[in-house]
C-alpha cells in the first residue's frame, strides 16, 4: 500500500472519493459469500437476477394478466371482484363491422377511426422517417466540416421529452404562434394548422418525424460506417458512378440496419401518444386520435369509464405490437447470422 505523504493531491482526493463504495462492498462482502455457499456459484447470477425479474414481474407480467382478466368482464366497477364476467363480449362488441374498411359501419367507430388514423399516420411517418433518416446519415457519413457538430445538433431533439417536443411545436404552430407571425410578417393570412384535419395530421407526422430522426439516423450512421473503405476505393478505381455504388454497394450492405429501423419505427409508430396528444389533442374531432388515445379516453376521461372495452382494445394492440417485436427479433437475428 502506497505511503499516504508520498499521495499527490488528485490521488488523495480519488481515494477519498472511492472511501464510501470501498465501505459498502465491505459491509455487502459478508451476506454475498454467505449467499454463494448456499446457491453455489452457478446461482449466483439468479441472486443478482431476481430483483429485476421481481420487478418485472410486478410492474409488467401482473398487470398484463390482470388488464386480459379485465377485458373478459363489463360494467363501470373499478375492482376485478366486482365486475361481471362477460367473456369475449368486449372483442365481438370491437370487431362487429358491416365493412372494416368504413369505420362509420362499425358499432365501435372510434376504435376503428383510431386504427385508420394509426394506419394513415405509421404509413407516412415511417417513410419519410426512413428516407430522411438515410438521407441525413449519407451526409453526416461524409467529410464535411463540423460534421461532430451536425451529429450532435440532429441527435439532439431525441433527448428531449416528447411532452416538450410538443409543447415547443404547439407554441410555434398555434393561431398566434411563432409561424403565423413570420406568415404575416411575409404579407400571408395566419392558417389555422389545428382546425383543419390535414393539417393537423401533417404537423403531428412532422413533430413525430423531427424528434425521432436523429435515433434512427444514428443507427444507420453506425452502419455506414462498418462498411470496409476498401470497396469504395475498389469501386472508385474502377470508374463507377455514384448513383451505382449506392445502389449496387452501399444499400444493400446497409439493408440489415434498415430492416431494424423500419420495424423499430413500426412500434414506435403504433404506439404514438404523447406528443401527439399534447400538441393537437386528437383533433380537430377524431381526425388525429389514435388507437392508444383511444384507449386512454376509453379507460380514463370518459364520463362513463368502460375499462372492459380499454382492456380489449390494449389487448389488441399489445398482439400487434408482440407481432412486430417477433419480426424485429426474427431481423436482428437473420443479421448476427450474416
Amino acid at each position: 500500500m502506497a505511503d499516504p505523504a508520498t499521495l499527490t493531491m488528485s490521488e488523495r482526493l480519488t481515494a477519498l472519493v472511492a472511501l464510501p463504495a470501498r465501505m459498502v462492498f465491505q459491509v455487502l462482502e459478508y451476506p454475498l459469500m454467505l449467499i454463494q455457499r448456499l446457491v453455489g456459484i452457478r446461482g449466483m447470477p439468479w441472486v443478482f437476477l431476481l430483483p429485476n425479474l421481481a420487478f418485472f414481474g410486478i410492474f409488467v407480467v401482473i398487470p398484463l394478466f390482470i388488464n386480459f382478466a379485465f377485458s373478459l368482464t363489463g360494467g363501470t366497477q373499478l375492482f376485478l371482484a366486482d365486475r361481471v364476467y362477460t367473456g369475449t363480449e368486449q372483442y365481438a362488441y370491437l370487431f362487429d363491422c358491416g365493412n372494416y374498411l368504413d369505420p362509420t359501419t362499425c358499432r365501435e367507430d372510434r376504435f376503428w377511426k383510431g386504427i385508420f388514423n394509426t394506419s394513415v399516420f405509421i404509413f407516412f411517418q415511417v417513410s419519410f422517417l426512413v428516407l430522411f433518416s438515410l438521407i441525413t446519415a449519407l451526409i453526416l457519413n461524409q467529410k464535411i466540416r463540423a460534421r461532430g457538430f451536425f451529429r450532435a445538433v440532429y441527435f439532439f431533439p431525441v433527448l428531449l421529452s416528447p411532452v416538450v417536443v410538443a409543447l415547443i411545436w404547439k407554441w410555434i404552430l398555434l393561431r398566434d404562434g411563432v409561424l403565423n407571425a413570420f406568415l404575416v410578417w411575409l404579407g400571408f393570412d395566419k392558417i389555422l394548422f389545428f382546425v383543419s384535419p390535414e393539417w393537423a395530421m401533417f404537423w403531428a407526422i412532422f413533430v413525430s418525424i423531427w424528434a425521432h430522426m436523429g435515433f434512427y439516423t444514428l443507427i444507420l450512421l453506425a452502419g455506414l460506417q462498418a462498411i470496409a473503405p476498401d470497396l469504395y476505393e475498389a469501386a472508385e478505381m474502377d470508374g463507377t458512378s455514384r448513383e451505382r455504388v449506392f445502389w449496387r454497394i452501399t444499400l444493400p450492405l446497409l439493408w440489415p440496419n434498415m430492416l431494424v429501423v423500419i420495424v423499430l419505427a413500426l412500434i414506435k409508430g403504433v404506439q404514438i401518444f404523447d406528443e401527439v396528444f399534447v400538441l393537437t389533442g386528437g383533433g380537430p374531432g377524431t381526425a388525429t386520435q389514435f388507437i392508444v388515445q383511444y384507449i386512454y379516453n376509453t379507460g380514463f376521461t370518459q364520463q362513463v369509464q368502460n375499462f372492459g372495452l380499454a382492456a380489449a382494445a390494449s389487448v389488441v394492440l399489445g398482439v400487434v405490437l408482440f407481432v412486430l417485436t417477433m419480426i424485429q427479433l426474427a431481423v436482428t437475428r437473420r443479421r448476427d447470422n450474416g
